[in-house]
């Protein structure tokens, strides 16, 4: 499931006309970076949610091939990403799945972290697992992080005035069954993964690279010469 129905609203000017997965980092679209990398593990098939300026999305998509591409529309009123994902369950199936943000953007390490993510997936004690990076050094982080992690790679959210060593990457597997049984819908992702931290069900992966939040206009010359100095 990679979310690319969001309004953009931090990456104003530029997302007034052109909606955030569009825009450009290093030469190509942010959602097509995230997509390569799927297909790159061999992932057959994406859905893709839209709402704004949802035919440019749409359009853009048309002309690819890997992975196959499922839409799911929006149109009619932004969901949020919880009320995303109910809404494309009967596309998703009943195996966990990947859920992905548009502006999820890294320097890959030696490993590739997605194929890490699927090889730390363990269903018997995971709800949740989430790619996770270190909040210090990664580029353009500026909140005190997300969560925790114990030796055994379980997360739990940051508390209150505290700061946290790991922030979410964008990217994890999640469970269909946890949004099964809801019946609002619009409503956010989060919650799910601090209820998993709650139970025990959360776990992370820490990225191998460096994570680059791209939220703002700014955050795009900063990636971009984080990519080109990574190719120097």
């Amino acid at each position: 499931m990679v979310f690319a129905a969001g309004l953009g609203t931090r990456m104003r000017p530029l997302t007034e006309t052109r909606p955030k997965p569009l825009i450009k980092v290093a030469g190509r679209p942010l959602i097509d970076h995230m997509l390569d990398r799927l297909v790159e593990i061999g992932t057959a098939t994406a859905i893709v949610n839209v709402h704004y300026l949802a035919d440019q999305v749409e359009a853009h998509l048309a002309a690819r091939k890997h992975p196959e591409i499922v839409i799911s529309d929006e149109r009619a009123g932004l969901l949020d990403q919880g009320g995303g994902i109910r809404k494309a369950l009967p596309l998703l199936g009943t195996a966990p799945f990947f859920i992905c943000n548009t502006d999820a953007f890294w320097l890959e390490g030696p490993a590739c972290n997605m194929k890490r993510l699927v090889e730390a997936w363990n269903p018997a004690i995971m709800d949740i697992l989430l790619l996770v990076a270190a909040s210090a050094t990664s580029i353009g982080v500026d909140w005190l992080g997300d969560f925790t992690m114990d030796g055994q790679g379980g997360l739990q959210k940051r508390r209150e005035r505290e700061v946290a060593p790991f922030v979410y990457a964008g990217v994890g597997i999640i469970k269909p069954e946890l949004f099964q049984n809801e019946t609002r819908e619009v409503f956010k992702l989060a919650p799910f993964f601090f209820d998993a931290a709650a139970r025990g069900r959360l776990f992370g992966q820490r990225l191998d690279g460096l994570w680059l939040h791209v939220g703002t206009p700014q955050a795009i010359e900063e990636a971009e010469r984080c990519v080109a100095r990574s190719i120097v």
